[in-house]
């Protein structure tokens, strides 16, 4: 028997579904058929009937107002539902309740997602008045947060360069602009075995970050504390937070059946 790839055996209809949600995934909110139709080169009817379905299903709701179409609540049911199905945010939630605890600042594990990394979930300090609000969905650049140096820092060459892009863009005074000096620096982040954003990103946050690594022995994800900048100084990290943060990833690690 020869088996058929499965690209033949698409159903065209719910293509176009979901062709119809990931429209919202940009920047614009809400959209009305007549765009939809533009971009999808749909006719009309075809929209409308699609987004009945979906709207009927909780998938996609209508602005009474505007009579614009935006997401529906279910579609928030259904990425919660995919983030509790895996196993490192499962693993990951009490180390960074504990983490945050011990560290009084904000916690977070984040995944390399294309020009990024992501925060998949977050835990907050309950003794701290000013603190880092959940970065949980955010798309955080790579070469300019601790998270996504913490990723950078253990990539091959190559991949490095393939990920790294040319022109690295400048978000405050303390950016590291130039592709020398930030692979120079995620040298010293592979040695000392975590990274460190000084206010590079956001002018008052300030955050380290440790790799996190599978049974692979790949690193898989960052496991992160931030806060804001005047409280995490250079001292701080060496003498207090790195050695909790590199604790708290290797027990991370542990968990996802890493081995060193």
């Amino acid at each position: 028997m020869v088996r058929r790839e499965k690209a033949n055996y698409l159903i065209q209809s719910v293509a176009h579904a979901l062709d119809v949600l990931e429209q919202f995934f940009g920047e614009q909110d809400e959209l009305g058929v007549t765009e939809l139709s533009k971009r999808l080169k749909l006719h009309k009817n075809n929209v409308f009937r699609l987004l009945a379905t979906l709207e009927a299903r909780g998938y996609i709701e209508q602005n009474k107002t505007n009579e614009n179409y935006r997401l529906g609540i279910r579609c928030l049911h259904l990425g919660c539902g995919y983030v509790k199905q895996m196993g490192l945010v499962r693993q990951a939630r009490p180390i960074l309740v504990e983490l945050a605890r011990k560290c009084r600042e904000s916690s977070f594990v984040a995944v390399a997602r294309r020009e990024g990394v992501v925060a998949l979930e977050a835990a907050e300090p309950k003794d701290r008045v000013v603190r880092i609000t959940s970065p949980v969905g955010e798309l955080l650049p790579l070469h300019c947060t601790a998270a996504g140096k913490a990723h950078l820092a253990f990539e091959a060459e190559e991949q490095l360069n393939a990920e790294l892009a040319q022109d690295l863009q400048r978000y405050t005074e303390r950016t590291i602009v130039s592709r020398s000096a930030l692979i120079e620096q995620l040298r010293a982040a592979a040695h000392a075995g975590y990274a460190i954003d000084a206010g590079e990103f956001l002018e008052d946050v300030a955050s380290i970050a440790t790799p996190i690594r599978d049974y692979t022995r790949s690193v898989v994800a960052s496991l992160a504390v931030a806060g804001p900048a005047y409280r995490i100084s250079s001292e701080r990290i060496k003498a207090e937070l790195a050695p909790l943060v590199v604790e708290a990833g290797r027990e991370l690690s542990e968990k996802l059946g890493y081995y060193p």
